[in-house]
């Protein structure tokens, strides 16, 4: 898995811990997280990916990859997921150091992830055990705007990474691994940024509200 964590991150430029030269309020960073189960508040934060956009679209040489330290964390089953093995584990980066490179890196940029509940989480739990502040600027979910914007395409329960993905032709080079994540998260948060300007839907707050309105819509079906 090292190999592969290493094609994707020249594949996308990743600088670690360096943020773009843009006005924050034009630059968003997309996350992704690998862990060691589904339960954000047991399981532990294995590795973080991340990729910024601004008005020109994604932005390959502003990205970020790490894996964190720490005990040998999943079974075989996760592990098999993620591929972040006992050894990755082991030779990654205390989680203090990885996790203030992270927030140098996001700086005061907001955060956009798919079923970004999920992320915010486990982070602030990351965080909160490393005893590191986060100033946790505001989350966009992408789960709920497509539910908003696209509604045709989350119809019968195909509201995951993949049916969102496979409806807009997105190719993801290594699911489940969070560098690509984030990218093909990246390019989600594209076309779906098109789709909410044609509607007349322009800037972060305005997704947001948006992304409020269909998480509401979702649980009322």
């Amino acid at each position: 898995m090292n190999g592969a964590l290493q094609s994707i991150r020249r594949w996308l430029g990743a600088v670690r811990g360096e943020a773009a030269d843009r006005p924050p309020q034009e630059r968003w960073v997309v996350v992704d997280t690998e862990t060691s189960g589904l339960d954000p508040a047991r399981d532990r934060l294995l590795a973080i990916g991340g990729v910024a956009v601004d008005a020109d679209g994604i932005q390959v040489g502003d990205s970020f990859e790490i894996v964190l330290q720490g005990a040998p964390s999943g079974d075989a089953q996760n592990i098999a997921v993620h591929g972040i093995g006992h050894g990755a584990q082991a030779a990654g980066t205390p989680a203090p150091e990885a996790l203030a490179a992270f927030r140098a890196w996001v700086a005061d940029a907001p955060r956009v992830g798919f079923h970004a509940d999920f992320d915010r989480a486990v982070l602030r739990n990351a965080f909160a055990a490393a005893g590191l502040p986060d100033d946790e600027p505001p989350w966009l979910d992408l789960a709920p705007l497509s539910q908003a914007l696209v509604p045709e395409a989350c119809r019968y329960g195909n509201r995951s990474l993949d049916d969102l993905l496979a409806a807009f032709g997105i190719e993801c080079t290594i699911r489940h691994n969070a560098a690509a994540d984030a990218l093909a998260t990246a390019e989600l948060l594209l076309e779906l940024r098109t789709i909410a300007a044609r509607q007349g839907t322009r800037g972060f707050d305005a997704l947001a509200r948006a992304a409020r309105q269909g998480k509401w819509l979702g649980n009322a079906d």
